[in-house]
């Protein structure tokens, strides 16, 4: 049996509460997606950055086989090969690459799970292969925090939706889980949506409604929403190497 917690990272989880368990990051818009998305095109590992300068710095030191890639305010970086969108990290720009990216939510969720034992990067895009993962690496007795990084300190739809996802994959196999509140609520949350029977323009629809799917509309960027809304098209979990600081 696993225990799952799902977490808001600004306002329910505690410095600490991942602690020695499982944390599975989730920003699906965008950077979860994102950063699953560049390693399913073949990039050589992602290396997460809280702070623009720091990105910088780390991707001169790197050398040429290198990708620069981050948002602020949701708009590529002055001086950045590329932003945040999904849709830009193809297997033409990214593959055998290191790609090194900093953004608003995403890295800073990363950085609060750090406690954890180990740590992996979920969405809607890999819900599937995120909850076989988990289970694997927090073994029989384990515990699992589904932390999602809200928009701007806000809790989003979508990071709740994608919790709920992976609880709904994980639960398809036959599994007696514990859940905290939080997670039985996502879990709800997720079917609810999931009934329409048209998951992913389902998805679009919650998203445009979030605080993170209003802002992509209102910079023109709408067409990540259905890229991120694409459940189990990939089947890449990034993992967190401690030795390397990479995600791989």
């Amino acid at each position: 049996m696993i225990h799952w917690h799902c977490h808001d990272v600004f306002h329910r989880m505690p410095a600490g509460a991942t602690a020695g368990g499982v944390a599975v990051v989730i920003d699906v818009l965008r950077a979860s997606t994102t950063m699953i998305t560049a390693l399913a095109h073949g990039a050589a590992g992602i290396v997460p950055v809280a702070d623009v300068d720091e990105a910088r710095r780390l991707a001169g030191e790197l050398g040429p086989r290198v990708v620069l890639g981050g948002e602020r305010g949701g708009l590529r970086i002055p001086g950045f090969d590329l932003g945040n969108s999904p849709r830009e990290y193809t297997a033409e720009r990214v593959a055998g690459q290191t790609v090194v990216i900093t953004t608003t939510n995403g890295t800073a969720a990363l950085h609060a799970s750090r406690d954890a034992a180990e740590i992996v990067v979920g969405a809607i895009v890999n819900r599937r292969a995120v909850a076989e993962a988990v289970r694997r690496l927090a073994g029989d007795h384990g515990v699992v925090h589904l932390v999602c990084a809200g928009t701007d300190g806000v809790v989003s739809a979508e990071d709740v939706l994608a919790a709920g996802a992976i609880l709904d994959a994980a639960a398809a196999d036959g599994h007696d889980d514990a859940l905290d509140d939080a997670a039985r609520e996502a879990l709800a949350f997720f079917r609810r949506v999931a009934a329409s029977g048209d998951v992913p323009a389902a998805l679009v629809v919650e998203f445009r409604g979030s605080p993170g799917g209003a802002n992509l509309v209102d910079l023109g960027m709408e067409a990540d929403l259905p890229a991120a809304a694409a459940i189990d098209s990939l089947a890449v979990v990034p993992r967190l190497d401690r030795a390397s600081g990479s995600l791989i």
